[in-house]
């Protein structure tokens, strides 16, 4: 697991993933959509799935937001970075979430592992986030926890 501090981080990109994923564990989505450049698109995971059922990405500050709204927002969310590789304004994390999300009165759990990739503007604002990861996959390991 790679511990890095977004408040020492030199490159651009890694340090808006690290904050990012502090935003997601403290349910702060107007510092979450803050990230992002005015033309920002959020693609995860990449393709066509039923978060994304065109497979064109969240492209616009409302698109983003439902994104949150509907993925984030009600779910606990534990983002564990294996490994982290940076270069220029771009880094590549290899990730695992960990997800429990209510249904009705019950609590599923699942997983998610994937590599997760942001792009920044000059001004550090997120251009992409891009997740490669298999949706199925990931339905394969849900499962009730109790609450």
């Amino acid at each position: 697991m790679v511990e890095l501090d977004p408040n020492k981080e030199k490159n651009p990109a890694r340090r808006a993933s690290l904050i990012s994923r502090q935003h997601v564990h403290a349910h702060n989505k107007e510092g979450w959509l803050g990230l992002f450049a005015e033309n920002g698109v959020i693609q995860d995971p990449i393709g066509v799935s039923p978060l994304d059922p065109k497979g064109m990405g969240h492209r616009t500050p409302a698109q983003r937001e439902a994104f949150w709204n509907n993925n984030i927002a009600n779910s606990e969310i534990t983002i564990t970075i294996h490994d982290s590789y940076a270069a220029a304004n771009e880094v590549a994390n290899h990730v695992t979430l960990d997800v429990v999300l209510p249904f009705g009165d019950k609590k599923y759990q699942q997983q998610t592992k994937g590599i997760f990739t942001y792009e920044v503007d000059a001004q550090g604002k997120i251009l992409s986030l891009r997740g490669y990861w298999d949706f199925d996959e990931t339905m394969k390991t849900m499962h009730e926890v109790s609450s």
